[in-house]
């Protein structure tokens, strides 16, 4: 009987684990450690656009058009969501097996968005631990 040319050879299969962790909210959304599949990714964008809007709109209320209100405001509240934002993208490249440094891919006009958004958004992240921890879940 002649060997099977197409199968996986099985000391890779033995050394690639497939065990899951979980991430708490707080982890996900602060934290530079670990990685996050893109539907957390996806979930974590939506929030951060939502919380966004509600946020403008509470502002633009409370302060009857005050702009210098406005703008004081804004700027608090930018610092955390940028945080939030960079810490979610660098877990989703992470996920990737690529360094957060990537991260700055979106500073390369047009082409660095696009890029970002297709790995980060689109493509799946290693089914197995990587360099940076094992895969996690929802």
């Amino acid at each position: 009987m002649s060997e099977n040319v197409y199968q996986a050879p099985e000391a890779n299969l033995a050394s690639a684990s497939t065990e899951t962790t979980t991430l708490t909210m707080k982890e996900i959304l602060f934290s530079f450690n670990g990685r996050i599949p893109r539907k957390t990714y996806w979930y974590s964008f939506l929030g951060i656009i939502v919380a966004s809007f509600v946020f403008m709109f509470l502002v633009a209320l409370l302060t009857a058009g005050n702009e210098t209100a406005i703008s004081v405001i804004t700027l608090i509240f930018y610092i955390p969501l940028m945080w939030v934002s960079l810490a979610v993208q660098v877990k989703r490249w992470h996920d990737r097996n690529k360094s957060g440094w990537w991260v700055l891919i979106g500073l390369v006009p047009v082409i660095g968005g696009i890029w970002a958004l297709i790995e980060n958004g689109f493509l799946a992240g290693d089914e197995a631990e990587n360099r940076f921890g094992k895969p996690t879940v929802l």
